[in-house]
């Protein structure tokens, strides 16, 4: 009897490249914890460093889509980059900045004088904002949208523009690196972080990459 031929196990689904941007400098940059507050728009260095971030970013095949929190400074920092491509700015709330609560607008040198600020540096897991979100909350929210935006659009590359804590998050959750240590990650405005997501564990191309040819990031 002829033996019978065995299918061929499916193919496994195509990568995504997720280039994971940071919003350009504003007024408060460093200075205060703006948070969700509406009407903080880039300053001209910010607006300097989109449109360098958009030339980087110009130069790669295959970008599909570009989304942006809807926060101001982060859609006018997706602007020229989406121009660039020639595609359009997608919103998504999921690139939200945490929700800081009753901290929100207060000076960060103020901050730091707080008894909670320890905690916010060293057991960040365990901190949540008051009246706010929680850094666990922030870090599954940014990652579940990432996942989502990655399954959307799969084999393809697709920005999306966020901010420093939400992006070191999922930084942190692409490394495996617990929460606790999410602090030690650097993302300066407009840096690029670029996560390949496939079937299996998530791939991190570049951290808070600043200033690298954009086009040599593939797995080794």
């Amino acid at each position: 009897m002829a033996a019978t031929a065995r299918s061929k196990p499916p193919a496994p689904p195509a990568a995504t490249l997720l280039l994971l941007v940071r919003h350009g400098q504003t007024p408060t940059t460093g200075a205060t914890l703006p948070g969700r507050a509406k009407g903080l728009h880039l300053a001209e260095t910010g607006r300097a460093q989109a449109g360098a971030v958009a030339a980087r970013i110009a130069g790669l095949r295959n970008v599909s889509a570009v989304y942006a929190s809807p926060l101001e400074r982060t859609r006018e920092t997706a602007a020229p980059i989406a121009k660039a491509l020639g595609l359009k700015v997608k919103t998504d709330r999921g690139l939200l900045e945490c929700e800081f609560g009753e901290w929100t607008g207060a000076k960060l040198s103020d901050l730091r004088k707080k008894a909670e600020w320890d905690a916010v540096q060293r057991h960040p897991s365990g901190f949540r904002f008051p009246g706010g979100e929680s850094f666990t909350e922030m870090q599954t929210r940014m990652t579940s949208a990432l996942d989502r935006l990655a399954a959307a659009h799969r084999g393809e590359t697709v920005v999306a523009v966020s901010h420093a804590d939400p992006i070191k998050a999922a930084v942190a959750h692409a490394l495996g690196t617990h929460l606790d240590l999410f602090q030690r990650i650097v993302i300066s405005p407009c840096s690029v972080s670029a996560i390949l997501i496939s079937a299996g564990p998530p791939i991190v191309l570049a951290v808070n990459s600043t200033g690298d040819d954009l086009k040599v990031l593939v797995p080794s």
